[in-house]
């Protein structure tokens, strides 16, 4: 073989192998990962799901790819956000909130989605049922609207002067008045009177507190919600400077200065997506993957936090608590 006969099928050999390199390349799978809120304020569900998803075998930017995609608090936004990841073809989508998990039903109903943090996935119209999902959608459920009693019993617990207490919602969250009606019935059965207010922007919130005051409310309820979630450094902020003793949701909200937490863990939430970001992508439909409900929930109380109060929490709750932070 001539010396250039040889270089010139050393060039093709090599550029074919360059092509399959590159089709390999090309082949990484491709999650998308869908939030209304920003990434700012999602630092631990986003360690969380990566460490999930580093469980489950994949690490981002060596065999998996993660496009992003934020709402920023501006939730008329994620259907323009969902539509964008549907038209990448990604192969599984992730989202956090109900609303998230809705802007990404109503875009497909083929690619798969698991969404995390959701109350009520079969009352949302997401799944048939939790043992069987029957469509594109599964993933995992947080209960939280159901623990707002639970919320409401502990406030009172903390705070049993208190004959009035306050509820803080978004009215532009879906579940609202079932959030509002939920909290009432449990603080009826507590002899309480329970005050509602709303915030859907963040000069609400700002505007919410004083009326805390003026109602002479001895404790507050910050209710389910993404978008309080985004704002809990203004929210724990607010808290303290009316002096307020507020319960929320989730631990992040105690560990940013918060009272007192109540609910699911959001980070073990996330872990788990990893596991069935694998099956889908090994070939499971999600229609086969049920969806999965927390077994234990977090009570986080801040002792700091209760002592810039002039609050000493009950033996009764310290006991309970998941975590103290001194």
């Amino acid at each position: 073989m001539r010396r250039r006969d040889f270089t010139v099928l050393l060039a093709g050999a090599m550029g074919g192998w360059s092509s399959a390199v590159r089709a390999q390349q090309t082949a990484m799978p491709v999650i998308g990962f869908l939030s209304s809120g920003s990434p700012g304020s999602s630092t631990s569900p986003l360690a969380a799901f990566r460490q999930g998803l580093s469980e489950a075998g994949y690490v981002e930017g060596q065999n998996l790819a993660v496009e992003y995609r934020w709402a920023e608090g501006r939730y008329d936004r994620l259907s323009e956000l969902a539509a964008d990841l549907v038209s990448r073809k990604v192969d599984v989508i992730v989202t956090g909130s109900t609303l998230s998990a809705r802007a990404a039903k109503n875009a497909t109903s083929t690619t798969p989605v698991v969404f995390t943090m959701v109350s009520d996935p079969v009352g949302a119209g997401f799944v048939a049922s939790l043992p069987r999902p029957g469509g594109n959608l599964t993933g995992f459920s947080d209960i939280a609207i159901e623990l707002e009693p639970k919320r409401v019993e502990l406030l009172s617990e903390l705070v049993p002067q208190a004959g009035v207490i306050a509820l803080l919602v978004n009215p532009k969250f879906p579940a609202a008045e079932r959030i509002i009606e939920d909290a009432r019935e449990a603080a009826r059965a507590k002899g309480l009177q329970l005050q509602i207010l709303k915030a859907g922007t963040e000069s609400e919130i700002d505007a919410a507190f004083p009326s805390v005051i003026q109602l002479q409310a001895g404790g507050l309820v910050i209710g389910t919600d993404p978008f309080f979630f985004n704002r809990r450094e203004q929210l724990v902020s607010l808290a303290a400077r009316h002096s307020v003793p507020a319960i929320y949701e989730l631990r992040e909200f105690a560990a940013a200065g918060g009272l007192i937490s109540y609910g699911t863990s959001l980070t073990a939430a996330y872990r788990q997506v990893g596991g069935y970001v694998r099956k889908i992508l090994n070939g499971t439909k999600p229609a086969d993957l049920p969806v999965q409900q927390p077994t234990t929930f977090e009570l986080v109380v801040n002792l700091k936090t209760a002592k810039a109060l002039g609050l000493t929490v009950p033996p009764s709750i310290l006991a309970r608590a998941d975590e103290v932070i001194e």
